[in-house]
């Protein structure tokens, strides 16, 4: 069967590789779609944390069941968690799946889904009856963004600031309006913004490179966000956002970058400010973003920007990667 792997930095090749035999407790899937995420774009350009090469990328998938297997039968579409979790230590016990100190990312830490088939633990899939494949392939990133929210505990009629609005703060925006608070886009580009106004229906857009403090200000009323979201992925604009935070406030670190962060220490005093990292999501984020699509809360068709079939990926992915090309969803078709 075909698979893409990325050989190195910068490389993509078009590879056979034997059809998979399923351990026990796994399901074949047959792959339908495949979600472009920042990740496989970093791990193209050599440049995501946790990575090593040659490796299949490909984690926001949809699938549907290749053969019948337990309680899942051949055809089912479904939708993978890609975060493998040990299922044994305290931290999964506790319901974390999502950061367990064991954990393997499909397209990350082990293969993930360009490829014709996979094997998938039965307890990493769920059933996403009443969804076509592409609204799935966008469950997980859309998940990204429902866990961010919920994490932080974000309350109707809050101020929210999301800083990048790339996919995943595409996302956090979605969860942060269907969550009932006040929404507000930062970024430095212009175009990603009047997305976020005009197609997302966000309350208010700041160009970050504009003066962001006093139009924060200006739009809280002297209050600063409640919570301020980051998923720029850059050190300088997260290190920026500490200052975006209201008193009693919280910021919370939805992108990772490499190296260290630095921050005044008596502003975050002061503030009393809450510091929190966001990390995948749990079957729990994923069954609400689902929820969201079914009930029509959340439109993907102006999400998903770009499109090509599988045989194309390899001669395309560079340009993809190229902001230039003002993608913001990709997605591939098996």
């Amino acid at each position: 069967m075909k698979a893409i792997i990325c050989e190195k930095p910068g490389n993509f090749q078009t590879i056979e590789v034997p059809e998979p035999t399923p351990s026990a407790n796994e399901v074949i899937l047959r792959i339908r779609k495949i979600g472009i995420c920042g990740t496989d774009y970093h791990a193209y350009k050599g440049n995501q944390p946790f990575f090593s090469y040659p490796r299949i990328l490909g984690h926001e998938i949809s699938a549907e069941v290749a053969e019948d297997v337990g309680d899942f039968k051949a055809g089912e579409s479904v939708v993978p968690v890609p975060y493998l979790h040990c299922g044994q230590c305290k931290t999964c016990k506790e319901g974390k799946t999502n950061c367990c100190p064991n954990i393997q990312t499909m397209g990350v830490h082990v293969d993930g889904g360009m490829r014709e088939l996979m094997p998938v633990p039965a307890r990493n899939i769920i059933r996403a009856d009443g969804l076509d494949h592409e609204q799935i392939a966008t469950v997980e990133c859309l998940a990204i963004g429902a866990h961010a929210v919920r994490r932080s505990c974000l309350r109707k009629g809050e101020w929210a600031a999301v800083a990048g609005t790339g996919p995943i703060g595409i996302g956090i925006l979605h969860f942060a309006q269907i969550a009932g608070a006040k929404t507000i886009a930062l970024d430095v580009n212009n175009e990603r913004l009047s997305y976020c106004k005009n197609i997302l229906g966000v309350d208010h857009c700041v160009n970050a490179n504009e003066e962001p403090i006093n139009a924060l200000m200006e739009i809280t009323e002297g209050n600063l966000p409640d919570a301020v979201y980051d998923a720029t992925g850059s050190p300088k604009a997260i290190e920026n956002a500490f200052e975006y935070v209201g008193h009693g406030g919280r910021l919370i670190l939805v992108s990772i970058v490499k190296g260290k962060l630095s921050f005044e220490d008596p502003l975050f005093h002061s503030r009393e400010m809450s510091l929190l990292s966001s990390r995948n999501a749990t079957h729990e984020d994923f069954s609400n973003v689902m929820r969201a699509l079914r009930e029509q809360q959340i439109d993907i068709n102006p999400f998903v920007t770009h499109r090509c079939d599988f045989d194309q990926l390899p001669s395309i992915f560079e340009d993809w990667s190229d902001p230039c090309s003002r993608v913001i969803k990709g997605m591939v078709t098996l």
